[in-house]
């Protein structure tokens, strides 16, 4: 049988090292560009004692305001216990309350307290001079240029509007 299956000998195998003309290279440059940038931010947001799981909340909630946990768990990609984890986090902080939404007794909707907002806003102050560490390596306008190929390669439908 195995006599059946076609031997590929250029195939290409994914490294993510530069150079790889895997069809994965892209995915998996991302991924590790992403766990370096995780680890910069998680080392901005320690001393703030919160995550950076719990801080994408946070954004969520000063992009959109109060937001129902189920569109929060689709912003962020946790699961329905995830974000209830992170969700009981805040709150026990002191960063976010849970509201009754008008007309439905069952549902809450997350919403960012001062104390949350001022918490957001010192994070980006810490985050500021790490994040010139993490693009340091890179040239004039680069970082620039980069965030904005990442923008348009993780917002493709947004341009297109």
């Amino acid at each position: 049988m195995a006599a059946d299956v076609p031997r590929h000998t250029a195939a290409s195998r994914a490294t993510d090292r530069p150079g790889d003309p895997s069809p994965f290279a892209l995915g998996l440059l991302l991924r590790r560009a992403h766990w370096r940038a995780a680890s910069v931010m998680e080392e901005a947001l320690r001393p703030l004692g919160v995550e950076l799981r719990h801080f994408a909340v946070l954004i969520e909630l000063v992009n959109h305001g109060p937001t129902v946990q189920r569109d929060l768990s689709a912003a962020t990609g946790s699961d329905k216990a995830g974000i209830m984890r992170i969700v009981d986090d805040l709150e026990r902080k002191g960063l976010a309350v849970r509201k009754a939404v008008p007309g439905d007794r069952r549902v809450r909707a997350v919403e960012i307290t001062d104390r949350g907002l001022e918490l957001f806003d010192a994070a980006h102050v810490a985050a500021a001079p790490l994040a010139e560490r993490l693009v340091a390596e890179l040239g004039l306008g680069e970082p620039e240029q980069l965030a904005d190929l990442l923008t348009r390669l993780a917002h493709p439908a947004d341009l297109e509007a």
